[in-house]
């Protein structure tokens, strides 16, 4: 075998290009042709652009939903312009001789070679073939040509798990070989011969894999595993019309065989468990098991069998699905009342070529070898033509269900809706080769061609030529139920049948069948489903369920009008209504107003059927049915309430008001209302009906305030209480705007309650509430001043001024119009009018109000006392009762018997206050003794003082030499100084400059007066300053050169300096700093010179000078000023006092170059 030999591969034969095929156009010939079996591809047409399937079958599918409508369906619009559902490939492999048959099975393929040889070729592995030899019999003794009597592979059988393979030649004999697929390495090249003594033509596979029999169920191979397959149970038929029973793999024990008669021995456990009355040969063999109904223990199997025109049924309860043992297995229970009675079969006659029987299991994709279904149809070529029946899941009475007799399709029928190839001859009614069930499909083989026939409408979908040349023929089309591969093969080739959508057409077919559910389930495109729908919909219509023919409209994409207008016409309310529901739930959200009409529409249905049922029931209401009626009713009113509330955003409130009026529908009314949360017109129903407590119910429930300002006036006129606790509630009502409402209210106690919660509970404080509680309270028709006088003095007052928030004014102008004396009293003294009340009470004879206001100014004794003079005038002259006077004295401490006595009249009699004026001589004699006491003390306190002050003049310091000034740092002795008990000593003149930086500006605006008075100016220049002879220093006194005198000029008056500024400074200086300025410390160290013996220090020269300066001052002016200036400059010492005074002052001065600072 060559290289090209070994390898497999699959790729697109000449019939269906792998890169185009699947997505054009084909157009087969409708005319005769001499094309044969060897037509070339160029034959074949092809029209039109590669689309994709969908785009095709949505547009047939659109033109079919149109149809619908229109009753119009174009016939030139056929299945040709979609793709084929099947297409062949040629597999590229050339067999080393001619192949004499094909099996698959788990994504393997088994072929039989010319003459003995089995290659097995794993599709996963396709480089991997595996090839097994057939052993060669041994020719005959006698035989004149042994060459001629080689036999051949006859047919080869294997198991849908492609574990067993049984395989059988043209001489009888039969082979099993255990088989290992995936693992080329470990599979055996060995078939085992099978001890039968029959030609096998039929083999049946268990559904159950793995079994075992009894005897054998511990070991380990019963399982199964990579090289040794797992047990199984075959059921074999004969050419001689009988049923074998063989479980597989055979037992090689040759010892237990069984031998009859020294020829040769049989397989063990091989059983005949029936043959065929006619002896006819056995074409085909399915078998398979049954849960008990009823979950009952067991199984029942059943078991199908075939011969060239008859099938017999054969089912029974077996207690094993095993095979073989002493019972005989589960084969044995079967077949064992067959054999005592007649069986039950169906005869065809007729003598077809070939007879073939297959079942099919319904597998899915990537179903699992170790878990196949139960078969579920069967198919059997016969004479007259297929039979098919589909195979019950559950036990039945019969196991072929519904058979069907298919006639063969003519060659010539214009059926199939995909021809590649121009027809033979004109009514050719062939019977095929073979034939394999698909999943909706049969397809039938035959000597040049495979047709593939609709398993739902029974017609031809797909007939395409085989690419065959010359004399090759189709020998044969093999299934694989795990892969879901199809295969045919010639003597010279294999093609696949390649399935492509194969379910694309099967809801036309359900449709077609009024099988609408299983055709919803198949549609893929939308126009497919609207198809559907719609004709689901037409037949519901017309069997008279109009409810579920809307539900299946509204799905649909059938006409809105056509739908509705025949539901009118039908006089359908309720289905339209569910019509109209359906499509408002599919419609868009943004489509506002088609769902507003629909939702209207439905609004004004569902109260003209609430309204039809409200007047049966009030018609019929002594009929027996008029519960059901009413239930009906409720329930009516209860969707209606639900679609108000599921579609609440889709109705347009006005309209829907509307139209519940219009049918009188109250409830209804005060149910939308609600839901839309419009509590202004459940308000205004309730309170045109008069239902006030309900009214101002609805108010409590809801959140707006402007339906209390609304609403309010009326209900405090019927319902004042009530309102004014539901007002009590919101706090967050202005009550301003209630105003109107509180005027209007005939129960002014409410009002009243209302408005003191307002302001003593909600703290209001506007002028306008309490003007209109006091209003009410003064005109009260109650003569008790007792709630307004209440209310005056608990009104909370404004802190910001100490008066009420109430306008006192007002007040009193209301108090005195419905003549309340005490409100009035009150008032006057909360405008501190305090003898104006005072006035008052007293006109009104009210002593203890007098009393109260009296004492009220707390901070003024002199209008208390003027005040309580008042009354005590009042009481005296007025009640003219001594007693009451002297008692009403000793109320008060601010009145004595002397203030009261030019009251009493001149000639009254003393003894009734003798006792009084008494008290009140003792009281002034103590008075004058504690006086006299005061002033002793006073004096003596003075004298001593005196004493301290002459003791002063005689205090001294000692000063030593070395000692400096505090503020120079020069020698002390140098000139004037002075020294201060915190031991701190300064030169005059540095005493002065230092005194000057934290003396107050009065003080400095002093010193500067009196260095006017001793210093004359026009001298100042002339006159030598007291430090200009001595040395300087960088503390000393500050020079000024010419050129500060220049700046420092001033006017010579110096408050005139303060005001005009000095002229060349950048900036205004504060008085103090001018007053600084224009202090000269040593003129003023020399004026104070001569004040204190020995302080001073200088020659007489400069002593008669400064004589001689001041002759023109009066010695005693002079005497007061040096003094004066003494005690200003030298009062306390600078650096003790300075630093306490200049705490607050900052480091940095304004103006200083803060970079001095830098360290």
């Amino acid at each position: 075998m060559s290289m090209l030999d070994d390898f497999v591969e699959h790729a697109a034969g000449p019939s269906a290009p792998a890169s185009t095929s699947m997505g054009v156009a084909y157009r087969g010939s409708t005319g005769l042709s001499n094309g044969g079996p060897g037509r070339a591809i160029d034959d074949v047409e092809y029209e039109g652009f590669e689309v994709e399937d969908g785009e095709e079958e949505e547009e047939e599918d659109a033109g079919m939903v149109q149809a619908l409508e229109t009753g119009f369906i174009p016939s030139s619009r056929v299945a040709t312009s979609l793709p084929p559902l099947f297409s062949l490939s040629l597999v590229q492999y050339t067999p080393p001789s001619s192949l004499l048959c094909l099996t698959s099975a788990n994504n393997l393929l088994f072929l039989g070679a010319h003459p003995l040889s089995v290659i097995i070729i794993d599709l996963n592995k396709p480089d991997e073939l595996v090839t097994v030899d057939l052993p060669r019999p041994a020719p005959e003794k006698g035989s004149p040509n042994p060459s001629q009597t080689v036999p051949v592979i006859s047919k080869l059988f294997v198991d849908p798990t492609a574990r067993h393979l049984i395989i059988t030649t043209s001489s009888g004999d039969t082979f099993y070989l255990p088989l290992s697929p995936g693992n080329s390495a470990v599979q055996s090249r060995r078939p085992r011969p099978l001890r039968l003594r029959q030609s096998i033509t039929a083999v049946g596979w268990s559904p159950i894999s793995g079994a075992s029999s009894e005897a054998a169920s511990s070991e380990p191979s019963s399982k199964g595993d990579a090289i040794t397959p797992p047990s199984t149970d075959v059921l074999l038929g004969t050419s001689t019309g009988q049923i074998l029973s063989l479980p597989l793999p055979p037992q090689d024990d040759i010892f237990k065989s069984v031998s009859i008669s020294m020829t040769k021995p049989l397989e063990r456990d091989l059983q005949t468990v029936y043959t065929v009355p006619d002896g006819a040969a056995i074409t085909g063999v399915a078998f398979g098991f049954w849960n008990q109904a009823g979950g009952k223990k067991g199984k029942r199997a059943w078991a199908v069998v075939t011969t060239k025109d008859r099938v017999y049924e054969v089912q029974g309860n077996v207690s094993t699905t095993v095979a073989g043992g002493k019972g005989g297995g589960w084969a044995e229970e079967v077949f064992k009342p067959v054999r005592e009675g007649a069986p039950k079969f169906q005869e065809l006659p007729g003598d077809p070529p070939n007879w073939v029987l297959r079942v099919y299991l319904p597998t899915a994709e990537g179903q699992s070898a170790s878990s196949l279904p139960p078969p579920s149809a069967l198919a059997w070529l016969t004479a007259p033509g297929l039979y098919t029946s589909p195979l019950p899941s559950s036990p039945s009475t019969d196991i072929l269900i519904k058979p069907s007799l298919l006639p063969y399709p003519s060659l010539d029928s214009a059926g199939p809706a995909f021809v590649r190839s121009p027809l033979k001859s004109p009514g050719q009614t062939a019977i095929p080769i073979s034939v394999v069930i698909t999943q909706w499909h049969w397809l039938l083989l035959y000597s040049d061609r495979i047709v593939g026939v609709s398993r739902e409408t029974e017609k031809v979908v797909w007939d395409e030529v085989l690419p065959v040349v010359g004399d090759e023929q189709a020998l044969g089309l093999s299934a694989d139920p795990v892969s879901r591969t199809f295969w045919i093969y010639t003597d010279r080739s294999i093609l696949e049948v390649l399935v492509r959508n194969e379910d694309r057409d099967v809801w036309r077919a359900k449709l077609d069948k009024n099988e609408f559910g299983e055709a919803l389930r198949f549609a893929r495109t939308t126009p497919q489903r609207d198809i559907v729908l719609s004709r689901q919909g037409d037949a519901l219509f017309e069997q008279g369920r109009f409810i579920q023919a809307a539900q299946c409209y509204a799905k649909s994409s059938r006409s809105f009008e056509f739908v509705t207008l025949r539901f009118v016409d039908a006089d359908e309310r309720d289905a339209l209504r569910i019509y109209l529901s359906e499509r408002l739930d599919l419609l868009d959200k943004r489509d506002k107003t088609q769902r507003m009409m629909l939702a209207t529409w439905m609004m004004e249905i569902y109260l003209s059927k609430c309204n039809t049922l409200e007047d049966i029931v009030a018609a019929e209401s002594a009929m027996s049915d008029v519960e059901s009626l009413t239930v009906e009713r409720s329930m009516m009113e209860e969707d209606m309430r639900n679609f108000m509330t599921t579609y609440q955003n889709d109705l347009e409130p006005k309209v829907v008001y509307e139209l519940i009026l219009s049918h009188g529908r109250t409830d209804l009314y005060l149910f939308y209302a609600n839901l839309n949360r419009d509590h202004a017109k459940v308000v205004e129903y309730w309170v045109t009906e008069e239902e006030w407590r309900k009214a101002i119910d609805v108010l409590n429930r809801q959140d707006s305030t402007e339906l209390y300002y609304r609403f309010t006036s009326v209900l405090m006129r019927h319902a004042p209480k009530e309102m004014v606790d539901a007002l009590l509630r919101r706090p967050a009502l202005s009550p301003r705007q209630l105003i109107p409402a509180l005027l209007q209210s005939p129960a002014r106690d409410q009002a009243i309650r209302y408005l003191n919660h307002v302001i003593f509970q909600q703290h209001s404080t506007e002028t306008t509430i309490h003007n209109l509680l006091l209003t009410f309270y003064a005109s009260s028709s109650d003569s008790d001043d007792g709630p307004l006088l209440g209310f005056l003095q608990t009104c909370p007052d404004d802190p910001t001024t100490d008066r009420p928030y109430y306008d006192l004014d007002y007040a009193l102008r209301l108090c005195k119009a419905n003549n309340r004396v005490q409100p009035c009293v009150h008032i006057y003294s909360k405008m501190g009018l305090y003898e104006s009340s005072v006035d008052l009470a007293l006109e009104k004879g009210d002593l203890e109000l007098a009393r109260i206001n009296a004492d009220a100014p707390e901070d003024d004794d002199m209008l208390r006392k003027k005040l309580w003079l008042k009354i005590a005038k009042y009481v005296v002259q007025e009640q003219k009762d001594i007693k009451s006077a002297m008692r009403f004295i000793e109320s008060t401490d601010l009145l004595k018997i002397e203030d009261i006595l030019p009251f009493f009249p001149d000639f009254v009699v003393i003894d009734d206050f003798k006792t009084e004026i008494c008290n009140a001589l003792e009281d002034y004699s103590a008075r004058i003794d504690e006086l006299r006491a005061e002033m002793d003390e006073a004096t003596a306190s003075a004298e001593s003082i005196k004493r301290d002050i002459e003791g002063l003049a005689n205090r001294f310091v000692t000063v030593e030499q070395g000692d400096r000034c505090w503020k120079c740092g020069l020698p002390l002795m140098t000139r004037q100084f002075y020294v201060f008990p915190c031991q701190h000593t300064f030169h005059a003149d540095c005493l002065i400059s230092m005194a000057m930086e934290f003396l107050p500006a009065a003080s400095l605006r002093r010193i500067l007066h009196l260095q006017g008075e001793l210093v004359p100016r026009e001298k100042e220049s002339a006159r030598a300053l007291l430090s200009s002879s001595f040395p300087s220093s960088g503390t000393g006194t500050p020079r000024r050169d010419k050129k500060d005198k220049r700046e420092l000029a001033t006017s010579g008056n110096a408050a005139t300096d303060l005001l005009l500024g000095v002229t060349g400074r950048n900036k205004l200086l504060a008085a103090g700093d001018r007053l600084r300025e224009l202090i000269i410390p040593d003129a003023l160290a020399q004026a104070v010179s001569v004040v204190g013996a020995g302080v001073g220090v200088g020659s007489s020269k400069r002593s008669r000078a400064l004589r001689e300066g001041g002759g023109a001052v009066d010695e005693a002016r002079a005497a007061e000023a040096r003094k004066e200036l003494d005690e200003l400059v030298a009062g306390v010492c600078p650096l003790c006092e300075g630093s306490v005074a200049g705490i607050d002052k900052p480091f940095i001065s304004e103006g200083e170059d803060v970079g001095d600072w830098a360290v």
